[in-house]
């Protein structure tokens, strides 16, 4: 299964130690997918919170009146300028790049180039990480294809989509985020995301949904959307109930 030109294409991945630049490899994949090819990537930014590990890492050891000074002094979410640092060298590049469009959510953006990105990326309320008001739903849409450029099933974000589509509904919770100005913290509920399984239902998917090969020493795979994420639904929905 080749990547289709002509088609969108979301992908995670790590660089690290391959010694190419992200511009060579947006620039692959933008070659591959043609001129009329949309590519998307996750631009999240997990610092923009009190709950996610990557803030409980930053305030590691400090004490309430430095995490309060902290928090007051957090710069809002700003969809044209904040760096997505956790996402990998790709997702940063394709951000920055000039014409790139990103999605509005202040934890959970997408950021594409392409013909269809500013239709995909157009609309992301706050109030739906990757359900179905966010971005997803036009990925799914579009039976878009994943592509796993040296990392795992464990980041395959399409599959808190599945989450969305269970039945009965999964749990959900309260996020805080900084939006419109500096330390201004608002809160919003949504499902309670869980990525702790990902690995394992990727391990599950069967053979014929993927194609695998390697680069640099790792590990690449290349789907369709709307196959694993329904293989997803049905694993989900039959052990995360029953642990429930």
């Amino acid at each position: 299964m080749p990547i289709r030109r002509g088609g969108v294409l979301m992908v995670h991945a790590s660089l690290s130690g391959t010694g190419t630049a992200p511009e060579t490899v947006r620039d692959a994949l933008l070659a591959a997918l043609g001129p009329q090819g949309t590519l998307i990537v996750p631009a999240f930014t997990p610092e923009n919170s009190d709950t996610s590990r990557a803030h409980q890492d930053a305030v590691a050891g400090w004490s309430d009146l430095e995490v309060a000074a902290y928090r007051a002094s957090m710069p809002p979410f700003d969809p044209d300028s904040t760096e997505c640092p956790t996402m990998g060298a790709l997702a940063e590049c394709v951000r920055s790049t000039p014409g790139a469009v990103r999605s509005a959510h202040p934890q959970t953006s997408l950021a594409g180039l392409g013909p269809g990105a500013r239709k995909l990326l157009g609309r992301h309320p706050m109030r739906s990480h990757l359900g179905r008001l966010s971005p997803m739903r036009g990925l799914y849409a579009a039976d878009a294809q994943i592509l796993l450029l040296r990392v795992g099933f464990e980041v395959c974000s399409a599959f808190h989509y599945a989450e969305y589509l269970m039945r009965p509904r999964p749990p959900r919770r309260t996020y805080r985020c900084v939006v419109q100005d500096k330390g201004n913290w608002v809160s919003y509920r949504d499902v309670s995301l869980d990525d702790s399984d990902f690995g394992a239902i990727g391990s599950r998917l069967p053979g014929e949904f993927l194609t695998v090969g390697d680069w640099a020493s790792k590990t690449v795979v290349l789907c369709g959307m709307r196959d694993v994420v329904g293989h997803a639904r049905g694993q989900m929905a039959k052990y995360r109930q029953a642990l429930a």
